[in-house]
């Protein structure tokens, strides 16, 4: 009780003793709220390292995925130019194939065609 009343005195204007509150006793009981915090500050930590982390992976991730985007759009220009007929027929020329300048002969079947 006796430290029930240095608080109400403390309370009425005086200066708190803080050597009175670190005493072993207090600092024994109060050990698991210091686990608690220490546990919480470790958290914390980790907390701020994996996010650091995982913004640098997306970031790598992202530029991937842009280049991979750049790559995609180059091939496809390249195909939609090489299949231009123009280029086919610049293609197929070395193998002795030519552009048809006549149209095709439509051929029939004249043992079952009706008179």
């Amino acid at each position: 009780m006796s430290e029930e009343t240095k608080i109400s005195e403390q309370a009425a204007g005086q200066k708190f003793d803080w050597r009175a509150l670190l005493n072993p006793k207090w600092v024994v009981r109060n050990i698991p709220f210091f686990l608690f915090l220490a546990l919480l500050a470790v958290a914390y930590i980790f907390n701020g390292h994996y996010a650091d982390k995982l913004a640098r992976k997306i970031s790598a991730t992202e530029k991937h995925i842009n280049e991979l985007e750049f790559e995609y759009k180059t091939i496809k220009s390249e195909v939609i130019f090489r299949s231009k007929a123009s280029e086919l027929a610049k293609a197929v020329e070395p193998l002795g194939l030519k552009e048809l300048t006549r149209p095709p002969v439509i051929l029939g079947d004249t043992s079952n065609s009706k008179n």
